[in-house]
């Protein structure tokens, strides 16, 4: 009796699985048959969205259906992020996934209403974007150093902006400050964009920013260029020397942007969904564009792309405690 309830246990398992695998790849081959909703959880300008956009149009041609980008911005990216975490696991609502909003925010927000590795299927990484630190035209600084030596001299310190608190900016201020012991004063604007307008206007003398939103202000000779966080020069600001070259080794700081879905996707469709985006990111002309805004492409496998958000995670958590960077 024992053993034919053990047999039945185990055929009925095997039928359970074998119409789930069924099921799934009936998903996966049917996919994509109407428009795709990609949705990016900032305001429109930023690297996120310039760079979501970008592909979400590449996606449409790859795929043959429309995938329309939408903003759906608020909390740091949050209000973006758990509309998708929410959504149906059908393929058809995407995020374009940004790492301060990922792998900072769960450290920064008391409360958070995702989890990052339980709630979201990790597609692939689109790329990394470096970071620049600017400075009003009419601060006499030219260097890294100059930067460090003149808010030594500030009894009240410089004050830099950034697209908020807890943010990838926000994080390589404060990176500045632990390896050089700089007096520097982080103000959070609501974005970047704003951030860059509160630094031409001279509201504060230096800004932390994506390098995507800020290269147009540089070249016009409205902001001055002080050193890019990535551990080479970038193609579109060639002359902007790195902060390693600066003499600051530790001051390597990249924001990364990915894609996602949410949790429990059929892993057919996060299959195709991936070949897709690789496909892209792998074409001469995507190159060009991306890296044009300081986006390094690097196509990923999901499994690769779900480890370095765990290790972000891990990383960033260090980080923060050691800031006592907390949200508003």
């Amino acid at each position: 009796m024992k053993l034919s309830l053990i047999i039945v246990k185990s055929f009925i398992a095997i039928l359970i699985s074998y119409f789930s695998i069924t099921q799934a790849s009936a998903q996966g081959k049917d996919f994509p048959n109407k428009p795709i909703h990609l949705i990016i959880p900032f305001a429109p300008g930023g690297v996120t969205d310039i760079g979501g956009r970008y592909i979400a149009q590449q996606l449409s041609q790859k795929l043959g259906v429309e995938v329309y980008a939408e903003n759906k911005a608020g909390a740091s990216g949050n209000i973006g992020a758990s509309y998708v975490a929410k959504a149906e696991p059908d393929g058809y609502t995407l995020l374009v996934g940004f790492d301060g909003t990922l792998v900072i925010n769960p450290h920064i927000f008391e409360k958070i209403p995702f989890n990052t590795m339980n709630d979201f299927s990790p597609i692939g990484k689109i790329g990394d974007a470096a970071l620049i630190l600017l400075a009003n035209p009419s601060l006499p600084v030219k260097t890294v150093k100059d930067v460090v030596t003149l808010s030594m001299k500030e009894p009240k310190g410089l004050s830099y902006a950034t697209s908020g608190i807890g943010v990838t900016p926000h994080i390589a201020g404060e990176l500045l400050k632990q390896n050089t012991r700089a007096n520097l004063v982080v103000i959070p604007y609501k974005s970047g964009g704003q951030a860059l307008i509160g630094l031409i206007a001279g509201d504060v003398p230096l800004a932390f920013t994506n390098l995507a939103g800020a290269t147009q202000y540089v070249d016009s000779g409205q902001l001055k260029p002080i050193a890019v966080s990535a551990k080479n020069r970038v193609s579109s600001l060639p002359n902007v020397p790195t902060f390693i070259e600066s003499g600051f080794k530790d001051i390597s700081v990249m924001s990364w942007i990915g894609l996602l879905a949410p949790a429990k996707t059929p892993k057919p469709i996060i299959m195709q969904l991936n070949k897709a985006l690789n496909e892209i990111l792998n074409s001469e002309q995507t190159k060009e564009k991306l890296n044009g805004l300081g986006i390094l492409v690097t196509p990923t496998s999901p499994a690769s792309f779900s480890d370095e958000m765990k290790s972000d995670l891990e990383l960033y958590e260090k980080i923060v405690k050691s800031a006592g960077i907390k949200a508003p």
